[in-house]
């Protein structure tokens, strides 16, 4: 045998041995293996880590919670273009190999001869699939040994489209972004399906190294990887010479986005997310959840807009607290005129140093921080963090811009725009709708609004402060605040079901309290310091008058009227047992006070404020569905039911809802001299009053629904509703008319200082509380009453909501009757008396005549609950 046969022979069975042992090797390492590797049909069922989303109840996103940003795509939605600028970029030959591509798998196992390190790895996108959802990114031979087996039996499972679907909506790319979806809002802020060729590419090129090819942190890297991958996708015959080129030449354009919002509500949102997670747990940030709230988007968006002018809007009224800070240091040669040219800023270094120190100034409620860069007579001019320049004219902030002095007093009016800026000063500014730029302030004080259904207590719209991101805290629910006047039609329904009649003759005169409880003697008083001697029960009401408030509580006892309040939804342990809650000294939140109301606005019933109406998993189905207790007209139910087991008292669910809404109520210790009293001045007007009405709206529901207790007689709702409508026909909510509507009712509110300024008012659609005050509770200056501050907030929101509503008058329920009154005593009117007004009473509560009041023969002076009343009752 030649040498060269012995060497042929004995490289074969070298290689045969070789073979064989590697066989073997293999085949016993793959048995070892397949038994523990994870099972990968579980690939059908696997649930990707998806955010949690909060929509209003027509469908708009307002928010999005979670540390992965994930849109789920389906493969069919996917655009072709980008398919195949993947499969350039990641694995040319996915649709011939079994999952495992031997050329690749050579080609790692070369550069590791050659270099000692496994560099490109050689993984197919059913490998990198196996790898991102079952195993680690750690680079070890025995990783790389799993990967291969688990995607050789991926393969087997699933068909080609569905392993492309798992790649796309798993793979990260960056900034947050998990799958292609989210990618295409961060980087483009628009769905995939609308980027073009050179955009898909772009994302294409991220799976490789999402942060060094990065088309916002490494904008040259990114740009040459994504013309690579369209030079492959021409290579490979996807794309034609001509859109290589078209393509090639497009610039950059990737820019950050953050969360695409239909509507940015992050207090709601957040209420939301706080529920959700007390339901869900930490699964709610990641499992797809999406929260269906009871938010009206419009209303929303208006409530938002009218805490922000109402905030602007008294800001404005107390003058100008001068720029934020100065930029105008070392840099600036017009200081420094005696400095070398050599060493001076030039102005393009100076506009560079500006715009990046007015990135640290945040944009609040709009407003947007400004670098002043030239004064001129009557004009200032300024630059943007983002380079825009701008300029605002004298009459646009600059001319009322008189310098704060303190919460009463302001400056002299300027006389050039020097008195009120200079050079270098950090402003803040704010472009209207013919875009023209004004002068403006981040408004020092705060402000809530809550909207409720009154037929379910289901919130329309919440603004918990000015802007969320200057401050998380929820003014609307976690604010505990004296509310004021605000508070007494809660005392007068009291008084009006223990026998009191709005024609109750009550002394307004002054009234002296010296208790061993009180550390001082308490003389409270009227906002005018005036006294008005003995005043009818509705008129004292609808002027707010706090010392026949007070004598109405003493009159029907404290602890009656205590016991009384828990029909309101407040907590009886937590208001003030003393006379001092005649002039809200309570501590309540708007959410609680607007709950409160609801109860006048849908005629006696006791309902519950709720967030969230539904929960929905990622595949649509209801998880949690709200059963809020809800007004039942025409349910064949007693008036004075007494067993509410299963309509008055919510579920638990409601209930747990109720108080995640609600701050706990905490009575400040303050003396009762600070309590709580209306400023508006008295107003002239006529005494008497119509009676309206206002019917139930209830919307439809899926299923039947607990019903809400009656907690008022019908009889007693009726009088206290028509005598708050009288606060707004002829009291001190009379700004109010100017929405033209007569169902309108509610009630201002003041405290002293005056600290807080309150408006409550609501029709049969919707009850809204409004409140503005400082978070430190310093006085807000001279005449900021409800009725100033707080009722124009309230009046630009409702503008919006009640548009298309109809105009719904109560109707007169059975057992209350209209006489004509003597507007001084309040007794029967005598026959022919010309002064005389119709007054509503209850059967049981009809006013005496005196005697040279007797009526005329075959009349008893009482007009039937059905009939109209006269005019002069309007």
């Amino acid at each position: 045998m030649t040498s060269t046969k012995r060497y042929l022979v004995w490289t074969f069975w070298l290689l045969l041995t070789v073979g064989s042992g590697t066989l073997a090797l293999f085949s016993g390492i793959t048995l070892y293996l397949i038994p523990k590797l994870p099972e990968v049909e579980a690939l059908r069922q696997i649930k990707l880590q998806t955010p949690l989303r909060v929509y209003s109840s027509d469908g708009l996103l307002l928010g999005e919670f979670g540390e992965k940003r994930r849109t789920p795509i389906a493969y069919r939605d996917v655009p072709q273009p980008f398919i195949d600028a993947i499969l350039a970029a990641e694995d040319d030959r996915f649709y011939s190999h079994p999952g495992v591509d031997i050329k690749g798998l050579l080609r790692a196992a070369s550069q590791l001869l050659k270099s000692g390190q496994i560099q490109t790895g050689g993984s197919t996108i059913t490998m990198q699939v196996a790898r991102n959802f079952f195993l680690t990114r750690k680079q070890t031979f025995s990783r790389k040994f799993n990967e291969i087996l688990l995607a050789l039996q991926i393969e087997k499972e699933l068909t080609k489209q569905e392993i492309l679907e798992l790649y796309v909506n798993k793979i990260y790319l960056g900034n947050r972004a998990y799958g292609i979806q989210a990618a295409a809002q961060v980087y483009y802020g628009k769905p995939i399906q609308e980027l073009n060729l050179a955009q898909l590419a772009m994302i294409a090129g991220l799976p490789k190294a999402p942060s060094a090819y990065n088309p916002l942190a490494n904008p040259e890297r990114a740009l040459v990887r994504r013309n690579w991958i369209l030079g492959r996708m021409q290579s490979l015959g996807y794309i034609d010479a001509a859109a290589l080129n078209s393509a090639v030449a497009e610039p950059v354009t990737a820019s950050y986005h953050g969360n695409k919002l239909d509507l940015d509500a992050p207090y709601i949102a957040e209420m939301a997310r706080q529920e959700a997670v007390d339901r869900l747990g930490a699964a709610a940030y990641t499992d797809g959840y999406s929260i269906i709230t009871t938010v009206d988007a419009r209303l929303q968006a208006r409530a938002q807009q009218a805490v922000i002018d109402g905030l602007m809007t008294y800001d404005l009224r107390h003058g100008y607290r001068g720029p934020e800070a100065s930029l105008a240091t070392g840099g600036d040669t017009a200081d420094n005129d005696s400095r070398d040219a050599s060493d001076a800023e030039t102005s393009d270094d100076r506009r560079i140093r500006w715009q990046a120190a007015l990135k640290d100034f945040s944009t609040i409620a709009g407003l947007q921080a400004a670098a002043v860069t030239a004064v001129g007579e009557q004009s200032v001019d300024f630059l943007l963090a983002d380079g825009t320049a701008g300029s605002i004219d004298w009459d646009n902030g600059l001319s009322a811009a008189r310098p704060y002095i303190n919460e009463n007093s302001r400056g002299a009016e300027p006389e050039k725009a020097a008195d009120v800026v200079a050079e270098g000063d950090v402003i803040r500014v704010y472009r209207d709708k013919e875009a023209l730029w004004h002068l403006a302030q981040i408004p020092a004080a705060q402000a809530a609004l809550v909207a409720l259904n009154p037929e379910n207590g289901g919130l329309k719209a919440l603004v918990g402060g000015l802007d969320f991101n200057q401050s998380h805290f929820n003014r609307a629910t976690q604010a505990t605040r004296q509310p004021g006047s605000n508070f007494k039609p809660f005392v007068y329904s009291a008084a009006l079901e223990s026998g009191m009649t709005p024609a109750t003759l009550i002394n307004d005169a002054p009234i002296v309290f010296d208790d061993d409880s009180l550390e001082n003697t308490w003389r409270p008083e009227n906002a005018s310091g005036k006294f008005y001697g003995p005043t009818r029960l509705r008129k004292a009401l609808y002027l707010s008058r706090n010392l026949v408030s007070i004598r109405v509580l003493q009159a029907i006892g404290v602890e009656t009227a205590i016991r009384d309040m828990h029909r309101f939804g407040f907590d009886e342990d937590k208001l003030p047992h003393d006379l001092s809650l005649a002039l809200g000294s309570s501590a309540l939140t708007p959410l609680q006070v607007a709950t409160g109301y609801t109860v006048f606005a849908n005629g006696g019933y006791q309902v519950f404020p709720y967030l969230v109406d539904r929960i929905l998993d990622e595949d649509g189905e209801v998880v949690y569905q709200a059963t809020p207790v809800t007004v039942c007209r025409d349910c064949d139910l007693p008036q004075d039911a007494t067993d509410n087991s299963e309509s008055a008292v919510p579920g638990d669910d409601v209930a747990a809802m109720e108080a995640a809404l609600a701050a706990e109520l905490a009575r400040p210790d303050t003396d009762p001299a600070a309590d709580a009293m209306d400023g508006e001045p008295d107003v002239a007007a006529d005494d008497a009053a119509e009676p309206t009405a206002t019917d139930a709206n209830l919307a439809e529901q899926p299923l039947p629904l607990p019903k809400a207790e009656r907690v008022m007689s019908p009889q007693v709702a009726y009088l206290i509703d028509d005598m708050l409508r009288d606060v707004v026909r002829r009291g001190t909510g009379t700004k109010a008319q100017s929405l033209g509507r007569t169902d309108l009712a509610g009630k201002t509110g003041t405290t002293n200082g005056p600290r807080d300024a309150w408006f409550s008012g609501y029709n049969h659609h919707i009850v809204a509380t409004t409140w503005l005050g400082f978070d430190q509770n310093l006085p807000l200056g001279r005449r900021e009453y409800g009725g100033t501050s707080a009722l124009p907030i309230w009046i630009e929101f409702m503008q919006t909501a009640l548009e298309g509503v109809p105009t719904k008058n109560r109707v007169l329920p059975d057992g209350l009757a209209s006489v004509r009154i003597d507007p001084v005593s309040g007794k029967r009117a005598r026959a022919g008396q010309q002064d005389a007004i119709f007054e509503l009473f209850r059967q049981e509560n009809l006013p005496e005549y005196a005697e040279e009041n007797a009526p005329e023969p075959g009349s008893n002076g009482i007009s039937n609950g059905g009939d109209t009343l006269p005019e002069e009752l309007f």
